[in-house]
C-alpha cells in the first residue's frame, strides 16, 4: 500500500543535499510522531464528544425527573382533606 503523504516525505529526503543519515530511520521517526500526534488528538476529539453527548442527554432528560415522596398514598389524601 503506498501513502501519497510516506512518498512525498521520502521524495524530499532524497532531495536534501545532507544524506549521510539513514533517511529510512529519519522517516520511520517522522510518521511514528506525526502517528502518535493524530491519535492522541483524536482521542481528545472522541472523549469531547462524549463528554457533549453526556451533557445534552443530562439537559434533556432533567426535565422529565418527578419529585419523590416516600409517603404512603392514605397520607397524602389525609392532607388534602384538610
Amino acid at each position: 500500500m503506498h501513502d501519497p503523504f510516506e512518498e512525498s516525505l521520502r521524495d524530499l529526503l532524497k532531495a536534501s543535499p545532507n544524506s549521510d543519515h539513514d533517511d529510512d530511520a529519519t522517516l520511520g521517526r517522522v510518521l511514528k510522531t506525526a502517528n502518535r500526534q493524530v491519535g492522541a488528538g483524536d482521542l481528545f476529539s472522541l472523549v469531547g464528544h462524549w463528554l457533549e453527548a453526556l451533557m445534552i442527554a443530562l439537559n434533556n432528560g432533567s426535565p422529565h425527573l418527578a419529585p419523590v415522596s416516600r409517603r404512603n398514598a392514605s397520607d397524602r389524601s389525609a392532607d388534602k382533606a384538610d
